[in-house]
């Protein structure tokens, strides 16, 4: 099964500079954010997409970035010593199948937001029809206002159960009962090869993936041969940290 990441960062400078800026950029800075939130949403929303919904976790990353791009007063999407954009966004608390980011400084969310609509690659972040949760982070500094809006295809927060049952669920609409060794699945699915638990299935199938709405393709097709009645599922940790995704393996028997 296919899982696609997609990681996409651009940067833009816009407006110009005024020193007297200061203290009273700094005064009302969620209702800055949430601007550029509802900004979002109206330009998605003229060109028939979906509204994006604000996410605490990415919020927490834009602003994390933000301090970084005030300190050093030049934009970059990653500064010596940080994390790239996609650990930063794990590192607070985000799961995503896709991330991506925009940053900038200028003088007003509607300024700022003006500017991206008319830059290519910031515009095509803002209308991914793909995306579908954002956090922005605004800091002051030097007189300017320094933006950072994070966006992401968002991959629901599961427990290892959780994600065991929704995959049991679709066995069970293929006839098929999930009452082998849990256990044994779950050591299986931390496996490269092979199966944990001495219980010899018939067939072993790992993979990874962002969404519990299907199964594999190639499971799919074991299970219409009528062979197997009973299954074994169990999830595991991902050894990648960066993007998100359930870990499942489906033991089969006869």
């Amino acid at each position: 099964m296919v899982k696609r990441l997609r990681f996409l960062g651009v940067a833009l400078t816009v407006g110009l500079v005024l020193a007297t800026c200061g203290p009273g950029i700094a005064r009302g800075q969620m209702s800055l954010e949430r601007q550029l939130l509802e900004l979002t949403n109206q330009a998605r929303a003229e060109h028939g997409l979906g509204p994006v919904v604000w996410d605490r976790s990415l919020a927490v990353a834009a602003q994390q970035h933000a301090q970084w791009v005030s300190r050093a007063q030049q934009l970059a999407h990653q500064y010596p010593g940080e994390l790239d954009l996609a650990a930063r966004g794990a590192g607070a608390g985000a799961r995503f199948e896709e991330i991506a980011e925009n940053i900038a400084e200028g003088q007003s969310a509607a300024s700022l937001h003006e500017q991206w609509m008319h830059s290519p690659h910031h515009r095509a972040n803002i209308l991914d029809p793909r995306i579908d949760s954002m956090g922005v982070a605004i800091v002051s500094g030097a007189g300017t206002l320094y933006a950072v809006e994070d966006f992401s295809r968002a991959v629901e927060k599961l427990g290892p159960q959780q994600v065991e049952g929704k995959v049991a669920a679709l066995m069970a609409a293929r006839g098929i009962e999930a009452s082998g060794s849990r256990d044994a699945a779950r050591a299986t699915c931390a496996m490269e090869h092979g199966s944990a638990g001495g219980t010899r299935p018939m067939f072993v199938m790992r993979w990874e993936g962002a969404e519990l709405g299907r199964l594999p393709d190639a499971l799919e097709a074991r299970i219409r041969t009528g062979k197997y009645h009973r299954a074994a599922v169990g999830a595991c940790p991902g050894a990648q940290q960066s993007f998100s995704s359930y870990h499942v393996a489906v033991l089969l028997y006869y």
